[in-house]
């Protein structure tokens, strides 16, 4: 890739980090914030969703693309959603929890609480929302992060609800899954202080680090998602959306620089052409004969063929903008919102069918010359109309140079169009829900991460790795619930960190062990009911078997405990087929035999009690 120097370009980008919060209810229901799966769905429903004017009397302009598409949306709803997320009752009280949490991180943002948070509806009609809107409410502002390279201003922190889980699309029909609709959102917005790709990474691992301190967000995929606003001097200010994972942010703002370069060149070259986009043209005739199977399967259908001259743009439509990504997939992301499959233009035919003798023919069709190109759109005729006029817009906008827009985050580090950004036309009050006065004294600062593992190793004495992967892991709430229950320490978090990784690599349903599960199993293990070389046959059956008590699973995998006499006469057997070995050897032959040992106990017995009983026999016999 180019390395580009971005003071000199003027790089301005800022974050906007969502992260769902680990409450046990919803944000404006009672209802559980646990994942279902879609074929635990009691029943479903569908809704068609429209656009509304604000209190101005004013569309938004994304709300407006979005419902050119006539849409079905299914809902999927099960025996732990309510009426609430069907938007059939009125929302109830923004959830104490959740405000709680969400005051807690405002302390470690070092922002300021609103005196009352106050709902406000925002306009969505991508049927993430049965309503048709998202609810959200402002309750701090004026924070601030550092970085290696300055601080960051954190410039608001929102609370909101959660969208629904798109679960699958067909067509133009898309289902979602209640099961996620509701659940508490922190939305936290950067000022545009970030000069650097670098920056943006450490800006966003440390809001996360921040996050994660509070023991109280969700983990795993798609709990956190990051959107990164990019733009440079001479180009415009881009919302790219859906970043999954935390080290892609500095390749996301890489890739859209380049980007935007490549589009701010391209628009010099098309001023000296003096270039131009023209008429849509219905040019289905030329291609009456086509042995393309698209184009072919569009008119056989019924369909036409519309076309677009774009003076002055030869070789450019094709010209690449981000790896395997031109300004002529610009054009075509542009009609795919309508509908269309994608485009064909000239800077790529003849292809797909299409021979040097049609080429030739469209361009005498729409009067293109030599420095011209031709995009064309086969469909339906509605489609093809919407589309072709799409890629048109688009194509005008290129010789403006980078148009403002809101675009989606691919796992390569490109991006893709999704739609125009959106405007304060989206945003009304939530009249169902009353304001809620904050109070930041009522809650405790959390200790943060970083201090955490310090304190690990000084109080536990847990090397540094080991510390910090339980401190950064999932399961560092229930860490330190079993410390404060007596268990030890380097046990729990050798369990926790290392005995469960060993586990899921062994194709153990980890995920099916819940906090319970494994607390009980230690409790065993210190009450001295279950041996530690018992641990991960026990954990096995209670993750095939996750309805087994701890002591049940320890009777199913046949570890129950032995008395030291059963020990010693195990221990025994073992020495005295051993005997030749013992004689020659003496204190030299205890390694391999503790391994016999412990396996002729099947973890049964505690290895340090072997260990002394094998020591014993062996000097008996030495």
């Amino acid at each position: 890739m180019t390395a580009y120097d971005y003071d000199d370009l003027g790089l301005v980008a800022g974050l906007e980090i969502h992260q769902q919060l680990d409450t046990a209810t919803k944000l404006f229901c009672g209802c559980p914030t646990e994942e279902r799966d879609p074929d635990a769905a009691t029943r479903s429903f569908t809704r068609y969703l429209h656009p509304t004017k604000s209190e101005l009397g004013e569309l938004d302009e994304a709300a407006l693309e979005e419902s050119r598409v006539e849409r079905e949306f299914e809902y999927l709803a099960y025996d732990t959603t309510c009426l609430v997320e069907e938007d059939e009752e009125p929302p109830h009280r923004l959830d104490d929890e959740a405000r709680d949490v969400v005051l807690q991180i405002a302390e470690l943002l070092d922002m300021e609480p609103v005196d009352q948070a106050h709902v406000m509806r925002k306009l969505v009609i991508d049927g993430s929302n049965t309503s048709g809107f998202q609810r959200t409410s402002l309750i701090a502002q004026d924070g601030e992060i550092e970085t290696n390279d300055g601080p960051v201003g954190v410039e608001d922190l929102m609370l909101e609800e959660e969208s629904a889980q798109r679960v699958e699309e067909r067509g133009d029909d898309v289902t979602f899954s209640l099961d996620r609709l509701g659940v508490p959102l922190v939305e936290i917005g950067t000022r545009p202080d970030i000069d650097s790709p670098e920056q943006a990474q450490e800006a966003a691992e440390t809001i996360g680090m921040l996050l994660r301190s509070t023991g109280a967000v969700k983990r795993g995929l798609g709990t956190i998602r990051q959107d990164v606003n990019v733009s440079i001097a001479e180009g415009a200010r881009v919302e790219i959306k859906g970043v999954q994972a935390l080290d892609q942010i500095d390749e996301i703002v890489r890739q859209e620089v380049g980007r935007q370069v490549e589009l701010l060149d391209i628009r010099e070259q098309l001023h000296e052409r003096d270039a131009s986009v023209g008429d849509v043209t219905d040019v289905s005739e030329v291609f009456a004969d086509t042995d393309s199977g698209v184009i072919g399967g569009a008119l056989s259908d019924g369909g036409s063929v519309m076309a677009v001259p774009l003076y002055g743009f030869d070789g450019l439509v094709g010209r690449e903008i981000q790896p395997d990504r031109r300004l002529g997939t610009e054009l075509s992301d542009h009609a795919k919102r309508h509908g269309a499959g994608g485009i064909f233009h000239t800077d790529e035919l003849p292809a797909y069918g299409v021979t040097d003798e049609e080429v030739d023919a469209l361009r005498e069709a729409v009067d293109a010359g030599d420095d011209d190109a031709v995009a064309i759109v086969a469909a339906d005729t509605e489609t093809a109309e919407l589309a072709i006029e799409a890629a048109a817009e688009r194509a005008k906008t290129a010789i403006e140079g980078v148009p403002e827009e809101t675009r989606g985050a691919n796992d390569d580090g490109t991006t893709r169009y999704l739609r125009p950004l959106p405007g304060a036309a989206r945003m009304y009050p939530e009249t169902d829900v009353p304001p809620v006065e904050l109070d930041p004294s009522e809650v405790e600062t959390p200790e943060l991460l970083i201090e955490k593992v310090e304190r690990y190793q000084s109080e536990f004495d847990l090397d540094a790795g080991l510390a910090e992967q339980v401190a950064y892991g999932r399961r560092m709430p229930l860490f330190e619930q079993a410390v404060e229950e007596g268990i030890d320490a380097t046990f729990a978090a050798g369990l926790l960190e290392s005995t469960l990784t060993e586990l899921r690599r062994d194709d153990v349903a980890v995920a099916e062990l819940t906090d319970e599960h494994l607390l009980a199993v230690m409790h065993l293990v210190e009450d001295g009911d279950l041996a530690k070389e018992g641990v991960q046959d026990v954990l096995a059956t209670l993750a095939e078997n996750p309805s087994l008590s701890a002591e049940d699973a320890v009777e199913e995998a046949g570890l129950s405990g032995v008395s030291e006499d059963e020990v010693r006469e195990a221990v025994s057997e073992v020495v005295d087929r051993n005997a030749d070995q013992v004689e020659a050897e003496g204190m030299g032959a205890f390694s391999a035999l503790m391994g016999e040992a412990m396996g002729a106990l099947r973890g049964k017995a505690d290895g340090e009690i072997v260990s002394d009983v094998l020591r014993e026999e062996i000097q008996k016999r030495a």
